[in-house]
């Protein structure tokens, strides 16, 4: 409530007269200042007189806008109090003089306590109370800063490396940082070392591949012109990127200077990102295990704040756990490599030639995050003229079932030699797996077709059904053959049916990844393969390019087809066997 006196001198409360005040409040710690109804200083304390930067003399008389124009903004609660008499107490900040006429430059902040001075219910002025806490408020904003520090790297696990491809893992941390913590990030990365070619650098330049690349609202397209994701950047002996490889530590690269003593591959550079704002770079290195992987480049441009020492720890361990990510990510994309490039070279081309049978095969992995599976194929000559068709999915993926499907091969092919039917093959081919030791077990589906007699022999292990396409109008047949268990298991148990496959006919093989959809029962899925059509002058790769448009698109697995067909021409007989 307002502070009461009997009389008033001067539009002052006698209470208030300056050397009683005086006595009461100059060895007070607190700046404590008294001030008319106009806003006039008629005391201050020494207290003050530190605060303010001014001396008495500078405050008696004046108006608190005058003596304090850096805080004239808190003239209007003065007057609020003297309007109600209600006390008010505030936090404000703003700037004080250091010296008289020299205005200070450092952001400062108080606590302040407004009281109304009333004489008989007539305000005669008020008095001002006032606690600097500047260094306690820096200290809360600080602590605030390293909550929010916390919070980011808390959040930063969930939202980066969420799957196990580089690229992705760099797009994610990119987007994490900008805008929150930088207005441009960069993600460079050192190549591949398994499927790709990259020309040599110059002597001195190091040569990164940009996984991502990020800034924020209109930065976000002029900074692609620095390199677009899976383009290569040089990076000269000079530049910060470099300078941060070759220590392994973090590197602050204020771009005041411009671009004096540089390189022109780098002073081009930061002639190109100060017309665009930015001001200063901070780079951290990139690396799992000892190694360098790439880097992390954060810029922020004119008007953001400049990066602290708190903010290059916190860089520094967003990279930590980057790197971690993208070492899992770049160890997953090593292994596929192998075993897509095995894969690849063991389904390049089953054996020929085939003079009599036409061959189409086709290989669609599931998408490029996905690792490499055990699906094959392979056409196998007999005697007379007749080819053993095999297609197989060996369970699991990666390197191993890479492998282990190479194995598979070459067990068939060297049993088809014995001319066997397609289940004894198999028999033959689950105890042989079984005594290997081979511990993947695989399905596969065997077909001979024989040419003179019309009919096609099959056999599966666990297989998908076949798929008989009829030159048209006949259609197509979906063929539910006897089943017997997986390769691999040592049950055996395997039976070989004999399907009707005239001139024309067209044997069509898959793996599940086809057909295979969540949700779907595969009876289903297989069912759709039934309305396959293809004229009898139809090309074989056409039915391909027909299978994977219509069924590939959506596919959770590897996909492998393989379509044969005996090729037309005059009427044959079976040769006769010698008596």
């Amino acid at each position: 409530m307002p502070l009461q006196a009997d009389t008033c001198d001067d539009g002052m409360p006698s209470f208030f007269d300056p050397r009683t005040v005086a006595s009461l409040f100059d060895g007070n710690p607190a700046a404590v200042a008294v001030l008319d109804h106009d806003l006039r200083y008629t005391y201050v304390n020494p207290a003050l007189e530190r605060l303010n930067g001014l001396s008495a003399g500078s405050h008696i008389g004046r108006t608190f806008s005058q003596v304090l124009p850096g805080l004239r903004g808190q003239a209007s609660a003065l007057r609020e109090v003297l309007a109600d008499g209600k006390p008010r107490e505030e936090t404000i900040h703003g700037q004080t003089w250091a010296a008289e006429g020299v205005d200070g430059a450092d952001q400062r902040f108080w606590r302040a306590t407004y009281s109304r001075l009333d004489s008989d219910g007539t305000a005669c002025g008020l008095m001002a109370i006032v606690v600097e806490i500047t260094d306690l408020t820096r200290q809360r904003e600080e602590l605030a800063e390293a909550r929010g520090h916390v919070a980011l790297l808390s959040t930063a696990a969930v939202r980066i490396g969420t799957t196990l491809d580089m690229d992705t893992t760099c797009r994610e941390l990119a987007a994490f940082v900008v805008p929150d913590f930088a207005d441009v990030a960069a993600i460079d990365v050192f190549p591949a070392e398994v499927g790709h070619s990259v020309r040599r650098a110059e002597p001195g330049v190091v040569r990164l591949r940009r996984a991502a690349v990020r800034g924020g609202g209109e930065l976000d397209e002029q900074v692609q012109r620095f390199g677009h994701p899976g383009e290569y950047v040089d990076f000269a002996a000079d530049s910060a990127v470099t300078r941060c490889l070759a220590e392994n530590e973090p590197v602050l690269d204020h771009w005041e200077d411009h671009s004096s003593g540089r390189s022109v591959l780098t002073a081009d550079r930061i002639t190109a990102s100060r017309a665009l704002g930015l001001r200063e770079a901070l780079v951290v290195p990139l690396t799992a295990r000892g190694r360098p992987l790439g880097a992390l480049t954060l810029v922020r441009a004119e008007g953001s704040s400049a990066f602290s020492d708190q903010d290059v720890a916190v860089a520094r361990e967003l990279a930590v756990r980057a790197g971690v990510d993208l070492d899992h990510a770049r160890r997953y994309d090593h292994e596929h490599s192998i075993a897509r490039e095995l894969q690849r070279s063991l389904l390049s081309e089953p054996w020929g030639p085939h003079p009599h049978v036409e061959i189409a095969t086709r290989y669609l992995p599931a998408d490029e995050g996905v690792l490499v599976g055990g699906d094959w194929f392979d056409v196998v000559p007999l005697k007379d003229g007749r080819h053993l068709k095999a297609m197989g999915d060996v369970m699991g993926h990666g390197v191993e079932a890479a492998v282990a499907m190479s194995q598979y091969r070459s067990l068939l092919r060297l049993l088809a030699g014995d001319d066997l039917h397609p289940h004894q093959i198999l028999e033959q081919l689950d105890g042989m797996v079984e005594r290997s030791g081979l511990d993947r077990a695989a399905t596969c589906l065997l077909a001979v077709v024989d040419r003179f007699g019309g009919v096609c022999e099959v056999a599966s292990a666990g297989h998908l059904p076949p798929v008989f396409i009829d030159p048209a109008p006949a259609g197509s047949r979906v063929v539910q053959v006897p089943v017997g268990p997986p390769l691999g298991t040592g049950f055996g148990g395997y039976r070989t049916a004999s399907v009707p496959c005239g001139p024309g006919t067209v044997l069509f093989m898959y793996t599940d990844g086809l057909v295979e959809r969540r949700g779907e029962d595969i009876d289903v899925s297989v069912g759709r393969l039934a309305s396959l059509t293809l004229p009898r002058s139809g090309r074989l790769e056409d039915l391909l390019d027909q299978v994977l448009d219509r069924f590939g698109d959506d596919a959770e697995d590897d996909i492998a087809v393989l379509a044969s067909r005996i090729r037309e021409g005059p009427p044959v007989v079976r040769p006769t066997p010698p008596e």
